[in-house]
Parts: structure tokens; C-alpha cells; sequence
């Protein structure tokens, strides 16, 4: 399967020396390192700085699977790039939407709400991490009822996100909120996931456990049935016969 790993790659200021030192080659570098050494997976990167802001013609209609890091740049995301990721999305192509993806134009797009609602807090917290769909395919290889991120960006409802088609992963924080943090949906032909774990900040990305999740919302996102194009019945708009 082809996975398609974006990064916004514009820390902020004060990250930028410990985004650094934990991801020296970027949160798209160590994602696609950990794709790129598995067997079923070929990976490429992309980054806003990239043409057509990483997001090319090319490297979509390439792309099953789309990792997708966004943060404070989300505006500035071209609705063009937009219209073709959503279109992609709906033709099969799967989308996995990590942290403060929960922001982008992209996700509110597909979900139809404010995603970009939520309350937030950057602490040093722990999170514990609670599998409430531990049959799910997401799940696959966690073999107790949680996991603990020992810091972490805090993330809490109010979620403004549709009720998930599928619940998989459910937070609760050291300062006592909970949410909705592992998500899926099915929008078109494509499969979409939020996972909220894993601020640029911190080491989350090499947590087993996390990397076992993401490993299996790839193949997870990209086991959807794949189709091209709509049928030409389906596409067209045509009167009913009587």
C-alpha cells in the first residue's frame, strides 16, 4: 500500500529546539520510517513547503492512505488542495488525521462541524489511553484494557465532531477530562480515523503502543474497496423513470 506521510513542518518558536531534538528528521521522518519498514508498505513525504503544498495531483491520485499532521497553519491550506484530497477521500483513499489535525480544513470538511472545537492544554499530563472497541481491526495487538503516554498535550470535550461510526479509543487525562480520541468514519469509499495523541513536543511517536496503533490504521484505512470513479448512473443527475 502506498502512504502518503504530511507534515505542516512549521513548529512554532518555542518548539522548534525540542521538536528538534526528539524528531531530528521531522514528525514525517519518523512516521515514515516506521512505515517504511514494513513489508506492505512503499511511503513517501510531503510538507507545506513542497509544491502544491505537498499536497500534488501526483502524490494524491499515488497516495491509499493519507497521515495527515496539521497545526497552527491550517488556514492557509489551499481549498483547491482541499476539494482534491476530499475527492480522493471519497474515491478510497484513506485518511488518518493525527493531534492537532483535529483543526484542519479537511477534517471539518468531511465531518460537516467545527472540528477545530475542542478545550486544550499543554501541561507535561499523562494520558491514559482506554480501548472501548477492542475487536476493532485499530486495536489489534494491545493486549491490555489501556495504555498510559506519560506527557502529553491535554485534549478534552467539548469535541465538536459527529458521533464517531466507530469509537475505538476513549481518554481521560491527569487533570480529569475525557475524549473521544480514536474515531473513525466512512465518508464515499474512504475510511477516515482521528487519533489525538502524539504533540510535536514529545516522544509519543515512538510509544509501541502508539506506533502499533497507526501501523494498524493504515491498513485498517487502506482495506476499504477501491474504486476510480463513480459509475455514470451514479454521477449524473437523471429524472426517475415513471
Amino acid at each position: 500500500m502506498n502512504v502518503l506521510v504530511w507534515y505542516e513542518n512549521r513548529p512554532l518558536p518555542e518548539a522548534v529546539q525540542a521538536e528538534a531534538r526528539i524528531y531530528p528528521r521531522g514528525i514525517h521522518g519518523a512516521l515514515a520510517d516506521l512505515f517504511g519498514a514494513q513489508d506492505d508498505m512503499c511511503v513517501r513525504t510531503a510538507v507545506m513547503q513542497d509544491p502544491q503544498q505537498g499536497f500534488s495531483d501526483e502524490n494524491l491520485a499515488w497516495a491509499d492512505v493519507l497521515v495527515y499532521f496539521g497545526h497552527k497553519h491550517w488556514r492557509e491550506v489551499a481549498d483547491d488542495r482541499v476539494d482534491l484530497i476530499q475527492r480522493r477521500v471519497l474515491e478510497g483513499m484513506g485518511l488518518i488525521l493525527l493531534h492537532s489535525s483535529h483543526a484542519s480544513k479537511i477534517f471539518s470538511r468531511l465531518m460537516g462541524t467545527r472540528t477545530q472545537c475542542l478545550r486544550w492544554r499543554e501541561n507535561d499530563e499523562w494520558q491514559r489511553v482506554w480501548l472501548v472497541m477492542p475487536a476493532h481491526p485499530i486495536a489489534a495487538g494491545l493486549n491490555s484494557e489501556y495504555f498510559t503516554i506519560a506527557q502529553d498535550e491535554t485534549y478534552g470535550e467539548y469535541f465538536e465532531i459527529p458521533q464517531p461510526d466507530e469509537q475505538v479509543f476513549l481518554t481521560t487525562s491527569q487533570g480529569g477530562e475525557v475524549l473521544r480520541s480514536g474515531c473513525c468514519w466512512y465518508r464515499g469509499q474512504g475510511r477516515i480515523f482521528y487519533f489525538s495523541s502524539g504533540h510535536e513536543t514529545y516522544p509519543v511517536y515512538y510509544q509501541p503502543e502508539v506506533r502499533q496503533v497507526l501501523l494498524n490504521a493504515v491498513r485498517w484505512a487502506a482495506s476499504g474497496p477501491k474504486r476510480q470513479a463513480w459509475p455514470d448512473w451514479a454521477r449524473e443527475s437523471a429524472p426517475l423513470e415513471a
